[in-house]
């Protein structure tokens, strides 16, 4: 039996799915599947049930499985214990971080990170706000960066306040303001990220201040991506919020909006780095907040007039 073999049924386990749990591990399916047999054979047991699809764990294998993630998890403090010893900082670092935020902020701060600290091996995975504090919880994320509170078994670290503004097509009646104000957004349908999404559920938010008319306003499409809001306003149709990194590099000779500011107190979200566990990496996660901290546009390091949307 290795540590091997058990991250490999853990990560079936996750996926309920031989093939892609080989795909999420870097890993050939033969060789996964292989592995498998190889520690039933080893126990006399029958690990997942693969008549079933999709596969599923048998009453032992549900048992072997907690224990090999109590095994794991015993496994990388270990680790971390060893990696944040002496001046040089090393070893994996997990990063779960919401798809909002993901392809704006990663790209400031990336290179520095790489250069400065050269034997920490950064690994990005994207994921819902929810996915992110449940791999916190499994010790399966390091840390994760997302734009809503916590519970209070999460430690969290205040990075920036980041504006929401206004995508606006050319030929809309808003785009001929200087600024928005909320009340602008009233009698506005928006295009919405799908259900899922903090951005959406804080996008809603904004625009059920003091209006409780706005559910009766229909919504005519919903995406999961920030970038084909931005296509569907640039084809003069209507208007969305965006966060203020997805605008920083904003084009207008490419592009069919208007990007608008909001009126003080500009609504704007709290972005954060969240971990579960303060005592390990605890070198790691400060350099690696510091280093964010650096990287974000001057603009984003003060907003005293920001009405902040949780």
């Amino acid at each position: 039996m290795t540590l091997t073999q058990l991250s490999y049924i853990v990560a079936v386990d996750k996926h309920r799915h031989f093939a892609t749990a080989a795909q999420k591990i870097y890993i050939t399916q033969p060789t996964l599947s292989m592995q498998i047999q190889k520690l039933e054979d080893e126990l006399g047991v029958l690990i997942f049930d693969r008549s079933k699809t999709p596969v599923v764990p048998t009453a032992m294998g549900e048992e072997i499985i907690e224990q090999a993630k109590l095994i794991l998890s015993g496994a990388k403090h270990i680790e971390d214990m060893v990696a944040v010893q002496g001046d040089n900082l090393k070893g994996t670092f997990r990063v779960g971080i919401i798809p909002t935020i993901a392809p704006y902020l990663v790209p400031l701060f990336l290179k520095s990170f790489v250069d400065t600290y050269p034997e920490v091996e950064l690994i990005f995975e994207e994921a819902l706000t929810a996915e992110v504090l449940k791999g916190l919880n499994e010790d399966y994320f390091d840390v994760g960066i997302i734009a809503t509170p916590t519970d209070k078994h999460m430690y969290e670290k205040d990075l920036f306040l980041e504006p929401f503004l206004g995508y606006v097509s050319v030929d809309h009646e808003l785009a001929k303001k200087d600024k928005l104000c909320i009340d602008d957004l009233y009698k506005e349908d928006l295009w919405l990220l799908n259900e899922g999404h903090c951005f959406r559920d804080q996008t809603i938010k904004i625009c059920k201040q003091n209006n409780e008319k706005l559910n009766k306003a229909p919504i005519i499409f919903e995406s999961g991506n920030l970038e084909t809001l931005k296509r569907l306003v640039e084809q003069n149709f209507g208007i969305t919020l965006m966060p203020y990194l997805a605008m920083d590099d904003y084009d207008t000779k490419c592009a069919n909006g208007v990007v608008k500011q909001f009126e003080d107190p500009i609504p704007s979200r709290k972005i954060r780095l969240v971990y579960s566990r303060e005592f390990l990496k605890k070198n790691l996660i400060e350099a690696f907040a510091d280093l964010i901290k650096q990287s974000i546009p001057e603009e984003l390091e003060s907003q005293e007039e920001a009405m902040v949307i949780e």
